[in-house]
């Protein structure tokens, strides 16, 4: 036991939300990739506070066969942590990132375990088409990747998602930015190493419902942007630099109307009106430099966990196997 706890080769860290409807056709393609793999691997499944029946099957599945391994949060984290919660538990050379929805084939997993083989310490899984999403949703995906790219000083993959294989020393870099607003694709695509990829075409929703909303993808993007980018900080100083410009044109207009005796001129209205728009550009500059540091520096200091593990299943039998081994060298 001791032997097979030290040798696993390859972790999967696969998130659930709500899957109940789609994990038996996953289940049953996992087990064929595992099968097929030329070393031990684990399929660990972090469970973001599930509502459904997605936890029985998972825990269950996790006691009786010894490839899965189950961490069941306290309640619903988002997405990036769950991630997050089961990297730290990975215990593999390779690990293997990949949504539980089915739109990440598992069938790629071994094309990206080609490319490691390879000598690549990062192997990006990119999109050459996004099957089942509306265009709307396509067209701001293709927006994002490249604004981001364009605002960030880290070169991150465009239409690359989470779906992605790190080495274990990629894992070890990765576990010593303890960021609490976590966007974990540009987290390691900022360490640098060896990088990759491999193409795939994302298919559409095996069953239910998108995770990602609306609202949830703006706040990923926003995290990406405060993240990996000084833009944001930088049109709050154009912005407020702008209005403030105009308000000083404007107060030039008003003095030339006054030096002219312009009948439209309203007394006291015009002065007013120029103190207010300048003090408003003024306060847009300092608001957005304030406001935006602060907030970010607020979530950090307070140095909250990044998850609560609330239950844990397979895990039992790494610890067993490891107990013994501890002792021997304590002796």
């Amino acid at each position: 036991m001791a032997a097979n706890f030290q040798s696993i080769r390859y972790s999967l860290v696969i998130p659930v939300f709500n899957e109940e409807a789609v994990l038996p056709v996953l289940l049953r393609r996992l087990d064929l990739v595992l099968s097929r793999l030329d070393g031990p691997a684990e399929a660990i499944f972090v469970d973001d506070g599930s509502s459904d029946s997605s936890s029985i099957v998972l825990q269950a599945l996790a006691t009786r066969d010894p490839r899965f391994r189950y961490i069941g949060l306290s309640r619903n984290f988002g997405h990036q942590i769950a991630i997050t919660a089961g990297m730290d538990a990975a215990q593999g050379e390779a690990i293997i990132v990949m949504d539980a929805d089915l739109q990440d084939p598992p069938e790629v997993i071994e094309q990206l375990i080609a490319k490691w083989q390879e000598g690549n310490d990062i192997v990006h899984a990119r999109r050459l088409s996004r099957d089942g999403e509306s265009r709307f949703k396509r067209a701001t995906a293709h927006l994002f990747y490249r604004l981001l790219g364009r605002m960030s000083s880290v070169g991150i993959p465009a239409d690359v998602g989470d779906f992605r294989l790190i080495d274990r020393k990629v894992l070890d870099a990765l576990r010593e930015m303890p960021e609490q607003d976590r966007f974990v694709r540009g987290m390691i695509a900022w360490l640098g190493f060896r990088q990759a990829e491999v193409t795939f075409h994302r298919l559409e929703r095996a069953a239910g419902e998108t995770k990602y909303p609306l609202f949830k993808m703006v706040r990923l993007a926003t995290n990406a942007a405060l993240g990996f980018s000084d833009l944001p900080l930088r049109l709050a100083i154009w912005c407020g630099l702008t209005v403030s410009g105009l308000a000083l044109l404007y107060g030039g207009w008003v003095i030339l109307l006054w030096l002219s005796n312009d009948s439209h001129l309203v007394t006291g209205w015009s002065s007013t009106m120029v103190v207010v728009s300048l003090l408003c550009g003024m306060n847009m500059l300092m608001t957005g430099i304030v406001g935006l540091y602060v907030g970010r520096i607020h979530a950090e200091v307070k140095r909250r966990p990044l998850y609560v593990v609330q239950t844990r299943a397979g895990f039992e039998r790494n610890e067993a196997a490891a107990a013994p081994a501890v002792h021997a060298v304590n002796e």
